[in-house]
């Protein structure tokens, strides 16, 4: 019993090595246009997959880890910005993992609906955090300035992580790398419920 946790504490450590190299490599693809990545959200893409393989607490690290580190390594983003960026993407990844992995049965549905409500649970922290720093950044912050940043520029990312890592699940699943739970034929009609 304790060779399989360690073993599993093991896989999951270095499964969160990569998703954090992950986070500082993909911006790179973006050519670090800031315009660029704000409107794609490279660095989410690994802390959503963190949060959802891994579990919420190595999603959690490795999402406020990320742009801290990659700010202090690369000088992008500015320091604000990371701070901001890092108890949001710490949301991302908690919320979305915990989520998951305390559904009734994990599939694709459970998975929309962690991911849907780790986006919105995300972007109020992003907000509250901004609003923080408000006195630190020495501009306001305001609605407009919320609803560009966390909705209007974050459209194709929004897409493209509404597209993607639900692609990335279902095949890893098909490799067996990750395993949907889904109720039995006999369960869920005995039960009469739906998964989660």
């Amino acid at each position: 019993m304790k060779q399989t946790t360690r073993k599993k504490w093991i896989h999951d450590l270095v499964l969160s090595a990569m998703f954090l190299a992950l986070c500082l490599v993909l911006p790179f693809f973006t050519g670090q246009i800031p315009q660029i990545g704000s409107m794609l959200l490279p660095m989410h893409l690994p802390v959503f997959l963190c949060g959802l393989i891994c579990g919420w607490q190595y999603g959690a690290v490795v999402g406020f880890v990320a742009p801290l580190m990659r700010m202090t390594l690369f000088g992008m983003p500015p320091l604000l910005t990371a701070v901001a960026m890092a108890f949001e993407l710490c949301a991302y990844g908690g919320i979305a993992g915990f989520l998951y992995n305390r559904s009734r049965w994990q599939c694709v549905v459970s998975l929309y609906r962690a991911l849907l409500a780790a986006m919105v649970g995300g972007r109020a922290v992003w907000a509250a955090v901004r609003v923080l720093m408000t006195g630190v950044a020495g501009e306001p912050f305001t609605w407009q300035i919320f609803l560009s940043g966390a909705l209007l520029n974050a459209i194709p990312g929004i897409i493209l992580q509404l597209v993607f890592i639900p692609a990335v699940m279902v095949a890893l699943d098909r490799t067996g790398m990750v395993h949907f739970h889904r109720p039995h034929p006999k369960e869920a009609s005995s039960t009469g419920s739906r998964p989660n």
